[in-house]
């Protein structure tokens, strides 16, 4: 659809540009100046932005504004600046700046199942990495199967996920029971949901739990979407919400070698307001302090949200069995597993990984035209 621009008024401190449609839109004349996609304003090689907005004055106005023509469907809105520079915008431009792409998030329930896809197919064709990077996008969580069931393998997913995110503890974490073990995880005990490494001031945000082997009864995997748990409570009790993303909460895990520590609240926000990071780690969680003064309110909140979590209207539960790996949203997706009944053999790999990596090799794979 061809978006064109009819009409520019001069205002105190900005254009406003009329849409053929009548809509209109304003443009700030520091915002035009500082985004000027001229070759004295970018690095033509690299298309970074040279200029700097001190350069020019803080009240700046145009000497002369126009609108010309720029091809067969476009027109331009041409510019000249007091200091003799001129900016010009095409009109598909401007309507290309209106507003940055979303993905848009969905959310499940107990009823979902992640979706699977093939290990090798994966890694070796870009449609079908594209195909599994937005369904994980999307829901958070999906499965590879056919995969590797040799130690350290997960190394592979490099390819594709980016590279390794390393922590204190393990770079690849070995999960088995274990008498010596430091978190909850080496033992027998059922997991409750969790997302890893809440100690962190910024935990891993993408994790690949590769299960190596599986002849253990019980032991099944559970996932929770935390977004959408908290999509729902913010729905159903705006306070509770509220207290969660304001409240700072302790958060710590060690062993004999290292320690993380970090304060922060359950939620977090985007400067838009959206959910972007849940932390819910009742084993690493310390005790707040009693002189916070919303304690109670916490409490509360902090309260709805676990009998939330831990209910199994909320819960996937499903059979991770060896060469299966099941990659989760890190800040977003809870995991967790059932008791473990029997001492068969049972050996996961935890491997972390970075959201903005995987969303990146998704964009390459498009600018590239790979897909």
């Amino acid at each position: 659809m061809h978006h064109s621009i009819s009409d520019l008024t001069r205002n105190a401190d900005s254009l406003c540009a009329t849409w053929s449609g009548g809509a209109q839109t304003d443009l700030p004349y520091l915002w035009l100046r500082d985004n000027c996609g001229c070759g004295e304003c970018r690095v033509e090689q690299t298309t970074e932005k040279r200029f700097h907005l001190f350069r020019v004055p803080k009240d700046l106005r145009p000497l002369k504004v126009g609108i010309e023509c720029a091809g067969s469907k476009d027109e331009a809105i041409f510019i000249e600046w007091p200091d003799g520079h001129h900016t010009r915008y095409r009109s598909s431009e401007v309507h290309g700046f209106l507003s940055q792409p979303r993905f848009d998030l969905h959310y499940w329930d107990g009823r979902f199942r992640p979706q699977r896809f093939d290990y090798q197919h994966f890694l070796a064709s870009d449609r079908a990495a594209a195909e599994l990077i937005e369904e994980f996008l999307r829901t958070g969580v999906c499965v590879l199967v056919d995969a590797p069931t040799e130690p350290d393998s997960s190394e592979q997913l490099a390819a594709r996920l980016g590279p390794i995110r390393e922590v204190l503890f393990e770079r690849i974490h070995n999960v088995k029971v274990d008498p010596k073990g430091y978190n909850i995880a080496h033992t027998g005990l059922a997991v409750a949901p969790h997302n890893d490494f809440t100690s962190y001031t910024w935990p891993p945000n993408v994790q690949a739990l590769h299960m190596l082997v599986n002849e253990c009864e019980g032991g099944e995997s559970v996932v929770v979407d935390g977004f959408g748990l908290l999509s729902e409570l913010r729905r159903d009790h705006p306070d509770k919400f509220d207290v969660l993303c304001a409240v700072p909460v302790p958060f710590r895990i060690f062993s004999e070698d290292y320690e993380c520590y970090a304060v922060k609240p359950m939620v977090g926000l985007d400067s838009d307001g959206e959910v972007r990071l849940v932390r819910f780690n009742t084993a690493q969680m310390q005790t707040i302090p009693l002189s916070e003064p919303r304690l109670a309110d916490f409490y509360a909140a902090y309260h709805e949200l676990s009998r939330r979590v831990n209910s199994p209207d909320s819960q996937v539960n499903f059979r991770l069995e060896g060469g299966q790996i099941l990659l989760c949203d890190g800040h977003r997706v809870l995991h967790g597993r059932t008791a473990l009944r029997s001492d068969g053999r049972r050996h996961l790999q935890d491997a972390y990984f970075e959201h903005d990596n995987v969303r990146n090799h998704l964009r390459w794979l498009r600018l590239g035209g790979r897909i």
